[in-house]
């Protein structure tokens, strides 16, 4: 079996950011640019991942860890130059790499695909994700023989005149045959305006050589936008933002308010959930079928909630196991937790499960009521049909079937206020 390769383009150093940060570190929606395209590789199927390190490259290693392999670009010269210090990697190697960069965070892996399987089907030795684009301004031109294939690509700074207006360009994203990318990056020249190694030089050679070379255009012309600066990463996180929304929409959750709903990454919702506005759920999270969310909600991350569970204005859960139809309608917080069927959570109940040291986890039985402004000392065990007098802290397990109460008893002393 053929090798399927990525390598990802990390090493620029992203000046626009106005940072002390790697741009390639910065997060959209919770994850950091270089591990979503890290993550849409692996999602696509391609677990050989060599990253192209340069700028603070330290500060990219650490985020991915040992999850890709690392080559260091010390001179910028160009995305040729760059690819070519992977080579140690690829030398021995036969099949496909796939080339992305760091810095084009919202490519689907289906279009990762797509481009791939293309490559694979046809025998292409080079495949290109284009665009179609009414204003191509800054991108390189698709250049095409009067058949339709690709004869070259040229760069908005080297374009003619006539090239210019050439409405499909390029992406950036390409599936090379391993083995002819090397030996077509040995050939490029940095006869440019930039002065640099140009990758698109590589297609110019494999045609001259009569290899066959082909493309795959892109439906949703957003998957390829990359970041540059704060205002095109806040521009991104919308696209993505609105992209998940969709996603669960056309799966049975009613959004009320798609600009101010916020879902990230990786979450499970049940049909006929209804996500009221300005709630945000994070990352690992799954829901039921028939719940109610917010307005004004927080779902963190590693959260449970079964059917017809309702978590309404203001309230924050964590780590929390929620079975069926129990309710925390406002004002709470439920940390590191696990609360059984048909429980009611009063207004203005905490778990306290941090003590300045470890976190610690409180535990509620089923169809218990939990009176307003309870504070639950975890680590605490409430039986099932429990009830805790408003008021109370909780320090001590409650038995099935108890009334708790942990309130000091009420003195009025009359007269004293004057």
């Amino acid at each position: 079996m053929e090798d399927i390769i990525a390598v990802v383009l990390a090493a620029g150093k992203g000046t626009r950011m106005k940072s002390n940060k790697s741009k390639l570190v910065h997060k959209i929606y919770g994850k950091e640019l270089v591990r979503r395209v890290v993550e849409t590789a692996q999602k696509a199927s391609v677990h050989d991942v060599i990253t192209v390190v340069g700028y603070l490259k330290e500060q990219v290693q650490s985020v991915l860890g040992e999850s890709v392999k690392y080559a260091y670009q010390e001179e910028m010269l160009g995305t040729g130059h760059a690819v070519l210090q992977a080579e140690k990697y690829l030398k021995d190697k036969k099949g496909k790499v796939i080339i992305l960069n760091g810095d084009v965070p919202i490519l689907r892996p289906e279009t990762l695909r797509n481009l791939i399987d293309k490559s694979i089907k046809n025998k292409e030795y080079a495949t290109l994700l284009t665009a179609l684009y009414d204003n191509p301004k800054g991108y390189g031109r698709i250049i095409r023989d009067e058949g339709g294939n690709i004869k070259k690509i040229v760069e908005e700074k080297d374009a003619t005149e006539d090239q210019s207006k050439i409405k499909e360009i390029n992406a950036g994203i390409y599936c090379f045959d391993i083995q002819e990318l090397l030996l077509a990056l040995k050939e490029i020249k940095p006869n440019n305006s930039q002065g640099e190694y140009y990758l698109t030089d590589v297609i110019n050679i494999m045609n001259e050589k009569g290899l066959k070379t082909g493309a795959v255009i892109v439906e949703d012309n957003t998957e390829i936008l990359g970041v540059n600066d704060r205002q095109q990463l806040e521009m991104l996180t919308r696209f993505l933002r609105m992209r998940i929304n969709e996603y669960h929409m056309k799966n049975g959750v009613t959004i009320e308010d798609m600009n101010n709903t916020y879902i990230y990454d990786d979450v499970e919702i049940g049909v006929d959930t209804v996500i009221h506005p300005n709630t945000t759920i994070k990352c690992d999270v799954k829901i039921g079928e028939d719940c109610e969310l917010g307005p004004n909600a927080y779902i963190r991350e590693g959260c449970r909630l079964e059917n017809k569970v309702k978590i309404g204005s203001f309230v924050e859960v964590k780590k929390a196991i929620i079975k069926e139809g129990t309710k925390i309608p406002h004002l709470s917080y439920m940390g590191d937790c696990e609360i059984g069927n048909k429980v009611n959570i009063g207004c203005g109940t905490i778990t306290c499960n941090y003590d300045g040291f470890n976190k610690s986890k409180t535990i509620i039985g089923d169809n218990s009521f939990i009176g307003s402004n309870t504070n639950l000392v975890a680590p605490v065990k409430l039986g099932n049909n429990t009830f805790v007098a408003a008021g109370s802290t909780i320090t001590d397990n409650v038995p099935d079937d108890s009334l708790a109460i942990a309130r000091q008893r009420q003195i009025n002393k009359e007269g004293w206020n004057k």
